[in-house]
């Protein structure tokens, strides 16, 4: 018997949150998100309280969890696109189409009652966050900031009627095709830069860079992101959000911010340790061992994962992103420690960054992808 109940009391919270964690226990692809951060999605003063409304089912099989999904209506989204879309998330299921057939009805029943007509995903509150359902390179580790689902996810939700509506691909940067290309790249760039008077942004540490810059990357991540799938505009709480997020991880060393002659932000990349080998296996808890881990990479990475990229509208067309492909491959040159650069998640339309590795080694391993169905 499969029985789907609407998340309320403090014990269903915890199944909801430990669900995918015992589901996916021992799988060396799987990387936990942080627990602690999770865990703040049922806080009253959550930071996407003024522009979402959202719930969760869990699904039981006598008795039993054997499935979760969280339900959000992103309402800055759908009146920035004059839509009525409910997003799903946090999707996971045992391998039983029934308990996901369940679990689909009960969240679609919500958005429905609540004027929805669309139901997408899986898509999170906004995109900073994990998106995308996995559909290729199941036996390729996750990063820290992807989602990792078993192949028959895609069966489950296909049978139910939902279809592809956009994919994202991730790709492995090994750096630079030859020193030749290296070497070509660094002559490019010199002369953008002074054509249109152009200087890379310096920074002490991590801190110094958030104090300079982030005001300004933030400005322009709403002016670059705005036609994007998925996007929403950043509200003061989010930023704030992003920035006790980032504080511990940003490093100058593995980012660039380009200014104009006024030292205004024209363009920018920041990338992050890779934090995945420190979280496979664990709960996503802040364990002493898992603690000393976390700090082990941050301080020593063997991977960099590329989180944000943004480009003045006005520069787009003129090769100036191309200078973060130089900083990352320099990067990837001056740290032989590291062994190569995750791109994360890139919308297969968004030719611009798709661009920005067409100079690399590259290996493209996995592919996401969001899912739609019409629900009147």
């Amino acid at each position: 018997m499969i029985e789907v109940k609407e998340v309320t009391t403090k014990k269903e919270q915890k199944q909801f949150l430990n669900f995918a964690l015992d589901l996916y226990k021992g799988n060396p692809y799987f990387v936990p998100p942080l627990y602690a951060d999770e865990r703040k999605m049922f806080e009253k003063d959550y930071v996407y309280k003024s522009s979402c409304e959202w719930t969760y089912f869990m699904a039981y099989k006598d008795g039993v969890p054997a499935g979760r999904i969280q339900c959000i209506i992103q309402k800055d989204a759908n009146a920035k696109n004059g839509e009525k879309r409910c997003r799903f998330s946090r999707f996971d299921a045992i391998e039983d189409v029934e308990v996901s057939k369940a679990l689909f009805e009960k969240a679609e029943a919500w958005a429905l009652e609540k004027g929805m007509d669309t139901m997408v995903g899986p898509l999170n509150f906004s995109d900073l966050e994990r998106e995308g359902m996995l559909v290729e390179g199941f036996e390729e580790p996750a990063t820290f900031e992807e989602n990792y689902n078993f192949p028959y996810y895609k069966d489950h939700v296909e049978a139910l009627g939902y279809q592809k509506e956009i994919d994202w691909t991730a790709s492995r940067l090994y750096g630079p095709e030859s020193p030749e290309a290296l070497q070509e790249m660094e002559e490019l760039i010199a002369f953008i830069f002074k054509r249109y008077k152009l200087h890379y942004g310096t920074a002490k540490n991590g801190p110094d860079l958030l104090k300079k810059y982030s005001e300004g990357i933030f400005d322009l991540i709403d002016t670059s992101y705005e036609g994007l799938y998925g996007t929403v505009p950043f509200t003061e709480a989010m930023r704030k959000l992003v920035l006790e997020n980032f504080a511990m991880v940003i490093n100058p060393q593995h980012t660039a911010v380009i200014l104009d002659e006024n030292d205004k932000i024209v363009c920018f990349g920041l990338s992050f340790p890779g934090l995945a080998p420190a979280l496979v296996g664990t709960r996503g808890k802040y364990t002493p061992l898992t603690l000393l881990k976390l700090l082990y990479y941050i301080k020593r990475p063997n991977i960099i994962d590329l989180c944000l990229v943004g480009v003045d509208p006005e520069y787009l067309n003129r090769g100036v992103s191309g200078a973060l492909s130089l900083s990352i491959m320099k990067s990837l040159r001056d740290n032989p420690r590291i062994k190569w650069a995750d791109t994360n998640l890139n919308l297969e339309d968004n030719y611009a960054i798709l661009n920005q590795w067409r100079r690399f080694k590259r290996d493209e391993c996995k592919r996401y992808r969001a899912y739609v169905k019409k629900l009147v």
